[in-house]
């Protein structure tokens, strides 16, 4: 039963944090430039990493990490975000280009965003205080269901609606975001 109220309570929990936040739409900008089910298993597979490290993290030492080295990181890697949304132009005609980056590819390169942008994110100690109090498993599972479902929201949102606005419109946007999301991460790590 404890397993199941681990479950729960940090599923609901989870899935409220990501609402809104940086990650769903990192994801929802990388829904309009990737293809959805590389999007989603790079959202999956992030997800299962990052709720299984805070989960050990929350079990082993029942304590939070040192949020101001996490967060300046995380805050200079979304300045890093902003300026590369802006420089990765969509060839005419040439989609599958853009679809296809780097040595990477699509899937390192969403799961690698994923990671380091929810490093010392709300919801990411939020499961390491639940794994603390809570059943583990039912604790990694239910985080692990709450992230992934909110961000999928908002990669099935970007993959049909990116085909429809203007791509440098999004990239715009997404640059503003990424740079906001940077200043306020880095204010919040030196405050």
């Amino acid at each position: 039963m404890e397993y199941l109220v681990s479950f729960g309570i940090a599923a609901g929990l989870v899935f409220i944090a990501e609402l809104g936040d940086k990650s769903q739409l990192l994801s929802l900008w990388f829904a309009t430039r990737y293809r959805l089910w590389t999007v989603l298993a790079g959202v999956a597979t992030a997800t299962i990493v990052l709720q299984g490290l805070a989960v050990i993290i929350g079990t082993l030492f029942g304590a939070v990490l040192p949020r101001t080295l996490f967060l300046t990181v995380a805050g200079l890697l979304f300045l890093a975000f902003a300026v590369w949304s802006l420089r990765v132009p969509r060839p005419d005609g040439e989609e599958e280009e853009v679809r296809h980056p780097h040595t990477l590819g699509a899937y390192g390169i969403v799961t690698a965003s994923l990671i380091v942008s929810e490093i010392g994110d709300r919801s990411q100690l939020a499961t390491i205080a639940l794994a603390g109090t809570r059943e583990p498993i039912g604790v990694w599972l239910g985080s692990t269901f709450g992230m992934f479902t909110a961000i999928a929201i908002a990669v099935v949102i970007g993959a049909i609606m990116g085909h429809r606005l203007p791509y440098r419109a999004i990239a715009i946007g997404a640059a503003i975001l990424f740079a906001s999301f940077g200043i306020v991460t880095l204010w919040e790590a030196w405050r």
